[in-house]
């Protein structure tokens, strides 16, 4: 039997302010706050909030036989408890039918998968931590951002005690293979792999309106039908996009949504059923390893990183963040943690790309990928120099090292002290209720009597 596995994905850019070099050293808020509301209002007015609920009501109307999947960044998170907490509503009430699984992913959306492992394990249990606090599920399953994956980055996520990751069904890893089976990483068998029909996703989220497209109109009969016709033991069929394809790439007028909603109803009537990921890789066996010695992606033709890392302004801007990141690790500034999470989002990179992709790039208040470099780098120049005041940069890696044992050091140390200064007051307290026990049963004493003794005294003196 074929089962659907539809995961959809929430991130929000936060789009900086055009930023001079005079300041540098003294302006150090970086952000574009019109832009930022301006552009989440619009997304969550016309695609988040109603496909949101859309995807209630097919969880409502199926009885448990419709399920989804998906996964939100940290700073998207972020930005819609600020501006958009209706969103966070309807994603609460989603969680409340027991047909959505919530995911982990990077809290930033940025690539410390490909810079520094501790920044990114960090980031990795901040997010799932998140997605606990808001939402009360423990993801089990990790997706990368843009489903970036390698074989260290399995190791990686199998060590964190991960049973499975998204990633892109990639033509170029998998040859002859379908990405229609369950894969587990080479470096660790435990974390399997879900690989991504980027031709069915892409239908829906990139081609569903293009009436020039050869299946224009698409229909969820037809849909089904490919996916009924696929080779009998092709399992599981992964279904990846964005949330804002709906609504937002794909418009509602063209009845988008509709399409969706007929989907449980068309599977149903092929025997084709939807599973959440760790249904997936739980219910599944894994059929063979997947070899990525080298990252790769969702994003563009190739299906690599060079959509962020491809020139040689991206190199530079990429290496130059992360050369304070032990510094930003050792830190405990607030200001400081939330622009280290703002200046890794992906997209200040992918808006530096000089690739010529066929696709329109909105580059925002950027004229050119100069222009987002110069700008990027004004921001990262004071960024730097705020990181370093606090840590300067004549400390090396070694001393830093040194540094973060020591704290660690008396972090655990200083765990160890308040557990045993609890012990000795919880021993205190029971001490002094052992000692007030027997007080508190003793008779208490009888008065003299004075009174009476008194009493004759004076009757005496009246007497005479």
């Amino acid at each position: 039997m074929k089962t659907i596995c539809l995961y959809f994905e929430i991130h929000q850019i936060i789009h900086l302010k055009r930023y001079r070099c005079f300041d540098i050293g003294r302006d150090h808020y970086y952000y574009d706050d019109y832009e930022n509301e301006r552009c989440i209002t619009e997304i969550a007015e016309k695609s988040y909030i109603p496909a949101l609920v859309t995807l209630i009501e097919m969880a409502k109307a199926n009885a448990g036989a419709f399920k989804v999947a998906l996964s939100l960044s940290g700073v998207g998170l972020e930005q819609l408890e600020i501006h958009a907490p209706r969103v966070i509503e309807l994603l609460q009430e989603l969680n409340e039918t027991g047909c959505v699984e919530f995911l982990a992913e990077p809290y930033s959306h940025g690539l410390s998968s490909l810079a520094n492992e501790d920044c990114f394990r960090e980031e990795v249990m901040r997010m799932s931590n998140k997605v606990k606090e808001v939402f009360g599920q423990t993801p089990k399953v990790f997706r990368n951002s843009s489903l970036i994956y390698s074989d260290a980055i399995g190791g990686i996520i199998a060590e964190m005690g991960f049973k499975g990751m998204l990633t892109e069904g990639a033509k170029h890893v998998l040859g002859w293979k379908s990405p229609h089976y369950l894969y587990h990483c080479a470096e660790n068998p435990n974390l399997k792999l879900l690989l991504r029909d980027y031709k069915l996703s892409d239908d829906i989220s990139l081609r569903f309106s293009n009436s020039e497209w050869n299946e224009y109109p698409l229909f969820a009969d037809k849909y089904m039908d490919w996916i009924a016709a696929l080779p009998e033991g092709e399992q599981v069929i992964n279904i990846f996009m964005e949330l804002q394809a709906l609504g937002m790439v794909q418009p509602l007028s063209s009845n988008i949504l509709e399409f969706l909603k007929a989907l449980p109803a068309c599977a149903k009537e092929r025997g084709i059923t939807f599973s959440t990921p760790t249904e997936v890789v739980t219910k599944l066996k894994s059929v063979d390893k997947v070899d990525v010695p080298y990252p790769l992606s969702w994003s563009d033709e190739e299906r690599d990183v060079s959509c962020w890392l491809g020139n040689a302004m991206q190199r530079e801007a990429f290496n130059k963040l992360y050369s304070v990141a032990e510094r930003v690790h050792l830190c405990d500034d607030r200001r400081i943690k939330q622009d280290w999470d703002y200046l890794q989002a992906s997209n200040n990179f992918r808006f530096m790309t000089t690739k010529n992709t066929g696709i329109y790039l909105p580059r925002g208040i950027y004229d050119s990928p100069f222009d987002a470099f110069t700008n990027y780098m004004n921001i990262l120049g004071d960024f730097i120099a705020r990181v370093n005041s606090l840590y300067p940069v004549d400390m090396d890696n070694e001393e830093l090292n040194s540094l973060l044992t020591t704290i660690k050091n008396q972090g655990e140390e200083l765990v160890q002290l308040n557990e045993e200064v609890a012990r000795l007051q919880e021993a205190l307290k029971k001490a002094e209720e052992k000692v007030a026990a027997p007080a508190a049963k003793k008779p208490a004493a009888k008065k003299p009597a004075a009174k009476k003794t008194t009493k004759k005294v004076n009757n005496s003196f009246h007497n005479r």
